[in-house]
């Protein structure tokens, strides 16, 4: 009698089946568990802490189906398709849909056939979908993106608050409240707007040590983002304005620069929007310049850098968006680049967005509350690590007595300017002698007036007003506009300047003015040290060990070519930490191959022979060691073995291309992907060596390709389908130019 594995057990071997690693972690065990004992639960973990585990596993143990309500219907699509490539029965239904896909997937629910469903908080409350819902047996229901429920969260969304009422409309499932970004106020807001029965609250430790955090004053904008991006050239950019003007101005000037950047915001045509979404997915495009419409339905794990060109509205909507980088847990950076007149700028939006929607006072109070907590973070001179847990309630003990390393407060990465002081004085002097000597009736400047005076600008606004007459006029004349600038801001913030609000805002003394002015009282103005190498390794993350870079560029193409086969992003292809312990290992077989980490059962069947043949080749031309042991990483179940040189599969395959069967045909009765046969038909074609390929290949086709691969002189895949303009698919080419060699082209 088999004896029956306990749930520790049951969950390793589905995670080890399905995703390819040895054990979940402890929090993620934690949710799964009050799951499986059907008791609702909060689940609170920062971005990359592997929330989507904490539904997507449960279903694959109880054979029951969970319904995951998400806004992001983009992303919905993306992890339909990530499921089913490793073998998972999931389904969306939103408003993408055409007719015939949502009767399929109905089809399919009431067959029992589907473990997961997505489904957008709109689409649930369309008819008599809930009840339609409630009659199919669901067990479960995961919100995720749970914070948009709270009024006192950073994303509030109205259509969020109906989903009260799902727990008398279905009474009989249990909850799980899922978000990334939470204070105390707004899980305990959750908790109760969704009406959980005794939750098990599961609150993740927020702080993310694969994070560099930088703030640094904005003082030359396009130099100092592409000095950012050019540190993180191998990996995804993602820069923040907050108009949708700003987007467009600075991914222009960075094109001009040669960057591949392109602009994303709601006011481009759909397609627009559709186009950059895919290219940044398919690693086609690699900077993005966005407002915060880009990235909600963004899950490439591989984002390097988020640069936030301005401040941000709120301390959450900030960790959000910072933690789009590094979601595979490799050292990534953030760096906000910061005016004070961001938090003016901000204010303004907010106070105008509430007279146009006319909203509840508290709640603009709020959202102000909000943006003034993180103009504090900025402006403060505490470890960002530091700052960011305990904002979030928590503790926060660093890795040394220098800090977390990991920020530039603890890099040391600004020095005092020589002469604040003075500085500070002729600044004020010059703010005080343009508003005239009427202490009743003051004419206050902006920042941008007062700059031009102190550089000795003789403008057509300065010499209008006789400001060219001042004693302060030229007295900072060798100091940059940017740089000026900087020092004003800096001044707002500790208070040593005022700045009105209203569509110009402009500038005026305070009390502590007078008391620089006077001598009384001693500051000290700050400037960013030039960066000039990529971050070092962050403080706290796990040393990597060394992999082979050459080999993990070669591995980068392979996906990117998979990507665009498959149809999906590359980041569900792989990983970047699945392709480094790929160069790190250099498998060669599909049995050293199903052990590197993150790679399950499916993608052994459908991608090993792909990659272990790039990989052989590669360390053969480089003299390399191959199917090295893999990094420890504690005990994992033993690795899927193979039979003899071809695996059951593949031994299929083969005698179906004996009886000239069609590829979709033979997918459809192997069980895997029509790429993965193709793969089969090129060892095949170059095993057995028939004839003709015109089941596979029709002869027209066939010369078109040997054609143009002969006039091209090309032994490899990549420029016979670029000079063919795509409109060959790659696996054609594959086979016919393995046909036509008599082996397999190399690499792509």
């Amino acid at each position: 009698m088999t004896p029956t594995l306990s749930t520790p057990d049951r969950i390793r071997d589905i995670l080890v089946k399905y995703w390819g690693f040895d054990s979940v972690r402890p929090l993620q065990h934690e949710a799964i568990t009050a799951t499986l004992a059907h008791r609702d639960s909060l689940v609170v973990m920062p971005t990359g802490g592997g929330k989507s585990l904490c539904y997507q596993l449960p279903p694959l143990l109880t054979g029951h189906t969970t319904l995951v309500i998400s806004p992001l219907i983009a992303l919905m699509k993306d992890q339909v398709d990530a499921l089913r490539l490793i073998g998972v029965s999931a389904a969306a239904l939103n408003s993408s849909q055409s007719e015939e896909e949502a009767q399929q997937t109905w089809a399919d629910l009431r067959a029992g056939n589907l473990r997961i469903v997505f489904i957008a908080p709109e689409r649930l409350f369309t008819g008599n979908l809930i009840e339609r819902l409630g009659e199919l047996g669901i067990t479960h229901i995961a919100v995720d993106e749970a914070h948009c429920i709270s009024q006192w969260g950073h994303d509030f969304r109205p259509e969020y608050r109906r989903l009260s009422e799902l727990r008398s409309r279905i009474p009989k499932v249990s909850f799980q409240a899922l978000t990334a970004t939470a204070t105390p106020r707004v899980r305990d807001d959750i908790a109760q707007q969704l009406s959980l029965k005794d939750p098990a609250t599961i609150v993740g430790v927020f702080d993310r040590p694969n994070l560099t955090y930088r703030v640094h004053q904005r003082t030359d904008l396009v130099g100092q983002v592409i000095e950012a991006v050019e540190r993180h050239k191998d990996g995804a950019t993602i820069v923040y304005c907050i108009s949708r003007k700003d987007t467009e101005s600075l991914a222009d000037d960075l094109k001009r620069h040669k960057l591949k950047a392109a602009a994303y915001h709601a006011g481009l045509a759909a397609s627009t929007r559709q186009r950059v979404q895919e290219h940044f997915k398919q690693e086609r495009l690699d900077v993005v310049v966005a407002t915060v419409a880009f990235g909600m339905g963004i899950d490439r794990s591989n984002v390097r850098c988020v640069i936030h060109a301005a401040m941000p509205k709120s301390v959450e909507a900030y960790s959000q968006e910072t933690g789009r980088a590094g979601r595979d847990g490799l050292p990534s950076e953030c760096l906000l680049l910061y005016s004070a007149a961001d938090a003016a700028k901000w204010s303004r939006i907010v106070e105008l967005s509430a007279k146009e929607h006319d909203t509840d006072p508290a709640q603009v109070a709020h959202q102000l509350a909000l943006l003034e907590e993180l103009r504090r973070l900025v402006t403060g001179s505490r470890c960002r690590h530091r700052a960011l847990s305990e904002y979030f309630g928590q503790e926060y003990t660093p890795t040394s007595g220098t800090g977390c390393g990991a920020c530039d407060i603890c890099l040391h990465e600004s020095e005092g300017v020589p002469d604040s002081t003075v500085i500070a004085q002729k600044i004020l002097s010059c703010i005080f002698r343009a508003a005239g000597s009427d202490p009743d009736r003051p004419y206050h400047y902006g920042a941008k007036h007062i700059v031009t005076i102190l550089r000795g600008r003789a403008t057509a606004d300065v010499t209008r007003r006789g400001h060219q007459q001042l004693s302060t006029f030229g007295i900072l004349a060798d100091v940059p506009a940017d740089t000026l600038g900087n020092y004003i801001d800096q001044l707002v913030d500790i208070g040593a300047l005022g700045r009105e609000h209203g569509q110009y805002p402009t500038l005026y003394l305070t009390a502590m003015s007078w008391e620089i002015l006077k001598g009384k009282r001693q500051i000290e103005l700050r400037a960013t040290r030039a960066s000039e190498s990529a971050p070092d390794p962050v403080s706290g993350s796990e040393p990597a060990a060394p992999f082979d870079s050459g080999l993990f560029e070669r591995l980068r193409e392979l996906r990117r070519e998979l990507a665009t086969q498959f149809g999906v992003p590359a980041y569900i292809i792989f990983g970047d930490a699945a392709l480094q312990d790929m160069a790190r290992v250099r498998p060669t077989s599909p049995e050293s191959f199903s052990r590197v980490k993150g790679v399950g059962e499916r993608k052994v069947a459908e991608f090993a022979e792909r990659f272990t043949s790039i990989i052989a080749e590669y360390c053969q031309a480089h003299n390399l060691s191959i199917d090295n042991a893999p990094t420890p990483s504690g005990p994992r179940r033993a690795s899927r073995s193979t039979t003899g040189s071809k695996s059951p599969a593949k031994v299929r395959s083969f005698q179906m291309f004996d009886q000239r069967r069609p590829i979709d045909e033979i997918a459809k009765e192997v069980g895997l992907t029509p790429g993965t046969i193709h793969e089969h038909l090129a060892h095949y074609i170059e095993e057995r060596k028939p004839a003709d390929i015109h089941t596979w290949v029709d002869p027209k086709t066939y010369e078109l390709i040997t054609t143009t691969a002969r006039k091209l002189n090309a032994d490899r895949l990549k420029p016979v389908f670029e000079h063919l303009a795509g409109l060959v698919p790659y696996e054609k080419i594959r086979i016919t130019l393995t046909h036509a060699l008599g082996s397999r082209p190399k690499g792509v």
